[in-house]
């Protein structure tokens, strides 16, 4: 099989990180994240891993070394892997696909679902550190961050788009039926 890379494009709590632990799991694939540099990076400055510092952090990078500083290290990761399918969970900007879109094997899915579930699931999974005290008004305000609009642009690009609205069960049975076409549609 020809090496996939799938890209998750979705708003914040859309359900990138499930899906791409599921897939990770159950179809052995690699899962390479573009925020984890700046976590790692959060953590050994023992600075709070806030989605503000993860915003300011990855804007000062860009700012200081160029817009496609992850996109760059991110892509070449992906292409240097030896799995067979490769997962990037977090696509924000259209930096982030620069080098990506022109990949072969690179497939960009769009995750969709509605603000108050996504609200909700944030405050419950605590990802960050300030998730679980978030109020409806700051995850609205938080989701306005530049990083956070561009991604209703990007999930415009996606080949495909499934939506997390319902179950867990419901989410699983999509993403198999995608991984299926995916898989299939890929030439031996």
């Amino acid at each position: 099989m020809k090496k996939i890379i799938l890209g998750l494009v979705g708003e914040i709590a859309s359900g990138k990180d499930t899906f791409a632990d599921y897939v990770a799991t159950k179809y052995n694939v690699e899962k390479i994240s573009f925020s984890q540099p700046l976590r790692d990076i959060l953590e050994i400055l023992d600075l709070s891993c806030t989605r503000e510092n993860l915003a300011i952090l990855g804007d000062d990078l860009r700012q200081r070394f160029g817009n496609d500083v992850l996109a760059k290290s991110i892509t070449a990761k992906a292409i240097k892997s030896k799995a067979d399918i490769v997962i990037l969970p977090n696509i924000r900007l259209d930096c982030d696909i620069q080098y990506l879109k022109d990949v072969d094997g690179f497939i960009l899915v769009g995750i969709e679902t509605n603000q108050k579930t996504r609200w909700e699931r944030l405050v419950n999974r605590g990802q960050n550190d300030d998730d679980k005290t978030k109020t409806w008004e700051q995850f609205l305000k938080d989701a306005e961050h530049p990083n956070e609009s561009s991604i209703r642009n990007i999930i415009k690009k996606a080949a495909y788009t499934i939506n997390n609205d319902g179950d867990l069960s419901d989410f699983y049975t999509q993403i198999d039926e995608l991984m299926t076409s995916i898989i299939n549609e890929q030439p031996n």
